[in-house]
């Protein structure tokens, strides 16, 4: 009788296995067709409604902000395109960007270049790629911001493209709790001298610039500065082309950011020793920064706005939590 035990054991395993297989493969099948279902997005940006499938792991992106962002969600872009500044890249996003391909200028990126890197996603922006958006939607799934510098929206957008909305939401929410943190502080370190009437200024080889809506302009906004009665506008800014202009530029404080060009240097020189920029409100008051280009103006992302905020910190000597 021992002896024919073990062979009805064995006639038994092939069904046994049969089983199990048909068992296991069938969850799979229905695992995986839900988790591609569950995966299969919509997302409505400013150029329409693009499907993406999955988690991108591929990421090209076209303006500056949007390669902030994603170091700030932890990926490193397969390809970026070429910084306005520190060419070819910002300093504070290098260290985080070794292994990403320069795919041209973000007013003019080289599709062919984008394609070769086989994207699974490709985050664009209104302003700077609407003209070849439909191309690069024939390369890979493609999303788009209206314009550049608004971070808070990139960081959105990209998080429901990229699969990590819950991220997004942590990004948001920290900056949030930042943002509230200064307002308290500067509150009650000012008082009374606080909320401050704030001119953003931008001097070039042959004008001088007011920057009003803008990617520092929202910060200072944001954390509770005003802006002069004449900036209320929600242009851009303004074009000062002559000196006699200056009192345009009247507030409690200035942040001035400006290139190190000579050129840039001597217009800089010859406006700010004229007679009427010693009686505006933030020159009596010696209330008058200059500050980091790429961080107050080019940077465009959650990590830029982070760094100017820093910035706020150490000019009004705050403590940070």
């Amino acid at each position: 009788m021992h002896t024919y035990k073990p062979l009805r054991m064995f006639a038994l395993i092939p069904l046994l296995f049969t089983v199990l297989l048909t068992a296991c493969s069938g969850g799979n099948e229905a695992s995986v067709a839900e988790e591609t279902k569950k995966e299969t997005r919509e997302i409505k940006h400013a150029m329409g409604t693009t499907t993406i499938e999955g988690t991108p792991k591929r990421v090209v992106t076209l303006y500056q902000g949007a390669t902030d962002t994603a170091v700030a969600f932890g990926i490193q872009p397969v390809g970026v395109v070429e910084s306005w500044l520190e060419k070819p890249m910002y300093k504070y996003l290098r260290e985080d960007l070794k292994e990403a391909e320069i795919v041209g200028l973000e007013t003019q990126p080289n599709l062919e270049e984008i394609a070769k890197l086989n994207p699974d996603l490709i985050v664009a922006s209104k302003l700077r790629h609407e003209e070849v958006y439909e191309k690069l939607s024939q390369i890979a799934p493609t999303v788009a911001t209206d314009t550049v510098y608004e971070f808070k929206d990139t960081v959105q957008l990209m998080g429901k493209a990229m699969n990590q909305e819950e991220k997004a939401e942590k990004i948001l929410a920290d900056w949030d709790k930042r943002v509230s943190d200064f307002k308290t502080k500067i509150q009650k370190k000012l008082g009374d001298e606080w909320p401050m009437e704030v001119s953003i200024l931008n001097f070039r080889a042959d004008h001088a610039r007011i920057y009003f809506d803008s990617f520092a302009g929202s910060i200072l906004k944001e954390v509770g500065f005003t802006r002069p009665e004449n900036q209320q506008s929600n242009d851009w800014g303004i074009k000062l082309t002559d000196k006699e202009s200056i009192t345009e530029m009247n507030a409690d404080v200035f942040y001035i950011f400006m290139s190190d060009e000579k050129a840039v240097e001597k217009t800089y020189n010859e406006w700010t020793s004229h007679p009427l920029w010693k009686n505006l409100d933030a020159v009596k008051n010696d209330q008058v920064s200059r500050v980091d280009e790429v961080i107050w103006n080019m940077g465009g992302g959650i990590k830029a706005a982070n760094l100017l905020l820093d910035d706020l910190y150490d000019r009004f000597e705050l403590e940070q939590e």
